[in-house]
């Protein structure tokens, strides 16, 4: 969180990052560990949600792709904000926004990971994945990928 924002913004994204045969990115969260998800992360002060995307995909696995190649679901999740991490943001704030985002890629491929915030990644096949997900809405993205159309170019 950066000083001019002491609290984060109750507004996030999720990056579902699969190839054309639907395997699937997951990262492992450092705390809690086993903690798996795709790319996700809050928006900062002024950042549209394909502009946090982006900023989170680059930050979290070193992908930087143009902003053509990011598929905006046109779909927003909210969910209550775990206990334990809402201190994170302002008193009172229970709830948050969720954008939904996918990127397509050829193959799977290594990633450099945020030592700070992942501990590990694995490319799993769309069920395994779905299974291994820690949240019902990135469940939910993994299991949606086959009927969304959501294939590379």
């Amino acid at each position: 969180m950066s000083d001019s924002a002491p609290f984060k913004q109750p507004e996030s994204v999720l990056v579902v990052v699969h190839t054309p045969t639907l395997g699937v990115l997951l990262l492992e969260r450092v705390s809690p560990p086993g903690f798996w998800q795709s790319v996700t992360g809050s928006l900062e002060p002024g950042e549209t949600p394909a502009e946090a995307a982006l900023r989170e995909l680059a930050e979290e696995t070193g992908l930087t792709v143009d902003s053509g190649r990011l598929v905006d679901w046109g779909r927003t999740n909210r969910f209550e904000i775990r206990p334990e991490w809402r201190s994170r943001y302002a008193p009172g704030t229970t709830h948050n926004t969720e954008h939904v985002f996918s990127l397509c890629l050829p193959a799977p491929c290594p990633v450099r990971l945020a030592p700070d915030e992942h501990s590990d990644y694995v490319w799993l096949p769309q069920a395994a994945a779905a299974a291994r997900a820690f949240s019902w809405t990135n469940r939910e993205a993994i299991e949606r990928l086959p009927r969304g159309g959501r294939s590379c170019e």
